[in-house]
């Protein structure tokens, strides 16, 4: 019984509040949408990968070992890519007005599980710059990885490449509005709850009940002006209409 007044009150709450939390949901999305689509900076982004290879010798072939020490490699390569040695000569050849720290940032550097192959991807608000950015990156990689660890195991696979219409991968413009529809709704639901629990004034006769714990025996009807005026004003049986009430 008490799991279902429960409910009852629980339904009966969103329903009388039920203006307030849309209001507060649509609130929400709206700030959300405006947010998202006016003010914050869409980022656009490029990737390349490059294949950490043996390095060029007479072998006929490869055994474990080798293709231990090229995995092993490859955690050095990541790190080597993001240093500024790499990254200054990025800058220099792109003609950019950042820092190799700035740059950095918007590098993302990893390798395929078990794999001898490198992923580079650049994020940038502009592009046609992050494929610039990304490509760049693995040609003064590949150039100066020679000099740096006397090898030459490092081919690019798949340059980074223009695209006519591209699509920002930040902001997520939907997911942002969806985040807000739900994050509206339940402030407007905790909102509800919280003015029904500081309500504390006696609307109906089940607020009575509730309040005193007494059943109620009846009700008195509101009585509007008009009708007492006309009450009032109405000829008692028997007596003239000609004559004058007297009023105390």
């Amino acid at each position: 019984m008490e799991e279902t007044i429960s409910f009852q009150v629980l339904f009966a709450t969103l329903k009388k509040r039920f203006g307030l939390i849309i209001g507060t949901t649509v609130v929400a999305i709206i700030i959300a949408a405006a947010i998202s689509y006016f003010y914050l900076t869409p980022t656009y982004q490029a990737s390349t990968q490059i294949l950490v290879n043996q390095e060029q010798v007479e072998k006929q072939s490869f055994d474990s070992q080798d293709i231990q020490t090229n995995l092993q490699l490859i955690n050095t390569y990541n790190v080597i890519i993001k240093t500024p040695f790499i990254l200054s000569k990025v800058i220099e050849n792109l003609n950019l007005d950042t820092t190799p720290a700035e740059l950095s940032n918007q590098l993302t550097v990893n390798s395929e599980q078990n794999s001898q192959v490198v992923n580079l991807t650049v994020q940038n608000p502009d592009s046609y710059k992050a494929v610039d950015i990304a490509n760049t990156i693995a040609e003064v990689f590949q150039k100066e990885i020679v000099n740096l660890m006397q090898v030459d195991n490092v081919n690019i696979l798949s340059p980074a490449v223009y695209v006519e219409d591209p699509k920002p991968v930040k902001p997520n413009k939907e997911l942002n509005v969806a985040i807000a529809a739900v994050i509206g709704l339940m402030i407007g639901v905790g909102i509800a709850f919280l003015l029904e629990y500081l309500d504390t004034t006696v609307k109906t006769e089940s607020d009575i009940e509730e309040l005193l714990g007494l059943p109620v025996l009846g009700l008195v009807s509101p009585i509007s002006r008009k009708d007492v005026n006309t009450a009032t004003d109405a000829p008692q049986k028997g007596s003239s209409p000609h004559v004058k009430k007297a009023h105390i």
